[in-house]
C-alpha cells in the first residue's frame, strides 16, 4: 500500500495531506525547458527536485505517471533561430538532444511521457476551439485571444487582481491589458500551422494545458514547476483548462524555489550569470550537484556561489566515508551485547541505524522536506564516524553497525544519492578534479613512486618532502598495509 504523504499546495498556501483521484496513483505534470540554450544549474534545480520526488514517491509504493514536456516553438527559440540562420525547430530539436545528454549525465529517470508542442497542434487547436465555442475566447485579426473577465477565478492561483495586470503578449486586438494570446498570427519567417482563424503558431500558455490534458486527463493530481512560472504561465494554464472543461485543472501546485545569485538576483539567462550542467559535471561528480540541490528545503531559495559544488562535495564525501567506515568493521554475534560492551559511541551508532528509516521517511512524508532527511543521514555518519575511533571497532564492530549501512542503501532509491561503491566514487572524484588541480594521475604517480624509492633507500628527509609536496597540491597520501593510497582532498585544510 502507497504511504501516505503530505505536501504544500500553491493553490491554497498550505501543507495538506495528499489525496489521489485513485488509490494508490499520481498523475504529475511538470513544465519543462524551453529550449533555445543549453540547461544551466539554475533550471536542473527543478529536474533534480522533481526527480527526486518520483523516485521517493515510488519507492514508498506510489504508481507515478510522470510527464515532463518540451517547449519547442516559442518566441525566444524564434529569436535565436533568427540570430544563428537556423530553423527553429532544428535549433530546439538540438538542444533537446544536448538536454537529455545533460539530464543522463546527472542522473535523471526519463519521464514517463515528454511531449513535445511541435507534435501537439490538434490537440492544442481543438483545444483553443473549444474555448472559442465557450465564449471564453475570441479571434482578432489572425490571433486568438483568452478573454480573462469570462473567468471570475483568474488571479487565484497567483493572488493577482485582473485589473492590475498585462500579459506579455502584444495588445493589439486585445479587449483588455490581461488577455492573452492562445493562438499567435503568422508574423514573419516563423514556424507556422493551419488554423480555422488563419495560419499561426501557439500561445506560450495553451501548450501545457493541452498536453497535460492529453497525457493524464482533465484533472491533475500535481502540477510542478518553478516558483517564478506561479504568473504568469501557471495562473493561464488554469484559466484555460478550467473555462475549457468545467472541472479543476490540478488538485495540487507543487513550486521549487528559485537559484539565486550574488544578492538574491534570480540565474537566468538574459541576466547572463548561469552555469550549464555539462561544465558544472566536468568537474565535479553528479551527485554532488544533486546534493546540493536536496540539502535544502525545495520551496526555499537556494544560494549559488563558487564554494556550492565543492562543499556539496565535501558533504558527499562524507556520507561515502562513513559508510566505508563501515564497510570495514568486520565481526559476528549479538549487537546489543556487543554494543553494550563497546560503549556509548557502540550504542549511538546501533540506534541511529535502527531508527533511521522511521526517522527518514518522516521527514519527507512531511512536505518532501529532503534537508531534514539528509540531517539523519549525516547524524548517522557522524556517529559511524565516532564508533570507528574505537580500538575494536574494526575487528568487531559489523554488527553494529549494519543497521546504518542497511539504512544508507535508501538514499539511492529514494533521493539518488550514495549509488557508487566507495572506488568508484574516489576515481570519479580524481577524473574530475585533478583538471582542475594541474595535474594528472601520471603526475601523482610518478611523485608516488619517487617517493617509494626514497624510503627504500632510507632517504627519509626527502620522502616527507615530496609526501608535502602533494599534500600542498591537494592530495591526501595515505600510508597502508597493503601499500600506498591516495586521493584528491575533498575537505577544506
Amino acid at each position: 500500500m502507497a504511504a501516505p504523504f503530505r505536501i504544500y499546495n500553491t493553490r491554497t498556501r498550505s501543507v495538506e495531506p495528499f489525496v489521489p483521484q485513485a488509490e494508490g496513483r499520481v498523475g504529475l505534470y511538470v513544465c519543462g525547458m524551453t529550449v533555445y540554450d543549453h540547461l544551466h544549474v539554475g533550471h536542473a534545480r527543478a529536474m533534480v527536485v522533481f526527480d527526486t520526488f518520483v523516485r521517493w514517491l515510488r519507492y514508498r509504493g506510489w504508481d507515478v505517471r510522470f510527464v515532463r514536456n518540451f517547449t519547442d516553438i516559442d518566441d525566444k527559440i524564434i529569436r535565436r533561430a533568427q540570430a544563428t540562420g537556423e530553423d527553429p525547430l532544428a535549433l530546439a530539436n538540438r538542444y533537446i538532444d544536448a538536454f537529455h545528454a545533460d539530464v543522463e549525465a546527472l542522473g535523471l529517470q526519463p519521464p514517463d511521457a515528454e511531449p513535445r508542442v511541435s507534435t501537439s497542434i490538434d490537440d492544442i487547436l481543438s483545444m483553443i476551439g473549444r474555448l472559442v465555442e465557450k465564449g471564453h475566447a475570441y479571434a482578432s485579426e489572425g490571433t486568438v485571444w483568452f478573454d480573462v473577465a469570462s473567468l471570475p477565478a483568474y488571479g487565484a492561483l497567483s493572488n493577482q487582481k485582473v485589473d492590475e495586470l498585462r500579459s506579455e503578449d502584444s495588445d493589439r486586438g486585445k479587449r483588455q491589458a490581461a488577455d492573452f494570446a492562445l493562438w499567435k498570427a503568422a508574423a514573419g519567417n516563423e514556424p507556422t500551422w493551419e488554423s480555422p482563424w488563419g495560419p499561426g503558431r501557439p500561445g506560450w500558455h495553451i501548450e501545457c494545458s493541452a498536453m497535460a490534458r492529453k497525457e493524464l486527463g482533465e484533472t491533475l493530481d500535481i502540477h510542478g514547476g518553478g516558483i517564478d512560472l506561479v504568473f504568469p504561465h501557471h495562473e493561464n494554464e488554469v484559466a484555460q483548462s478550467e473555462a475549457a472543461h468545467g472541472c479543476r485543472f490540478s488538485n495540487y501546485w507543487v513550486h521549487n524555489g528559485m537559484l539565486t545569485v550574488g544578492t538574491g538576483a534570480k540565474m537566468g539567462k538574459s541576466l547572463g550569470n548561469v552555469i550549464n550542467v555539462h561544465e558544472a559535471l566536468a568537474t565535479f561528480p553528479a551527485e554532488a550537484l544533486r546534493l546540493y540541490y536536496l540539502q535544502n528545503k525545495y520551496r526555499s531559495s537556494l544560494p549559488w556561489s563558487e564554494r556550492a559544488l565543492p562543499d556539496a562535495l565535501c558533504m558527499l564525501a562524507r556520507l561515502y566515508e562513513a559508510r566505508e567506515a563501515a564497510e570495514s568493521m568486520g565481526g559476528e554475534g549479538d549487537a546489543d551485547r556487543i554494543a553494550e560492551e563497546m560503549g556509548e559511541a557502540a550504542q549511538e551508532v546501533l540506534a541511529l541505524g535502527r531508527g533511521f528509516a522511521e526517522r527518514f521517511h518522516a521527514a519527507l512524508g512531511e512536505d518532501f522536506n529532503t534537508a531534514g532527511a539528509l540531517a539523519v543521514a549525516f547524524e548517522t555518519a557522524r556517529a559511524i564516524n565516532r564508533f570507528a575511533a574505537h580500538k575494536k571497532a574494526r575487528r568487531r564492530g559489523g554488527p553494529v553497525v549494519a543497521p546504518a549501512l542497511e539504512a544508507f542503501g535508501l538514499l539511492g532509491p529514494a533521493l539518488g544519492l550514495l549509488q557508487r561503491s566507495v572506488d568508484a566514487f574516489v576515481d570519479e572524484v580524481k577524473a574530475k578534479r585533478l583538471p582542475a588541480l594541474g595535474l594528472t594521475v601520471e603526475d601523482v604517480e610518478g611523485k608516488l613512486d619517487a617517493r617509494r624509492s626514497a624510503r627504500a633507500e632510507k632517504d627519509w628527509a626527502r620522502a616527507d618532502a615530496l609526501r608535502v609536496e602533494l599534500e600542498g597540491c591537494g592530495i591526501v597520501v595515505m600510508d597502508t598495509a597493503d601499500g600506498v593510497a591516495w586521493r584528491v582532498r575533498v575537505h577544506p585544510n
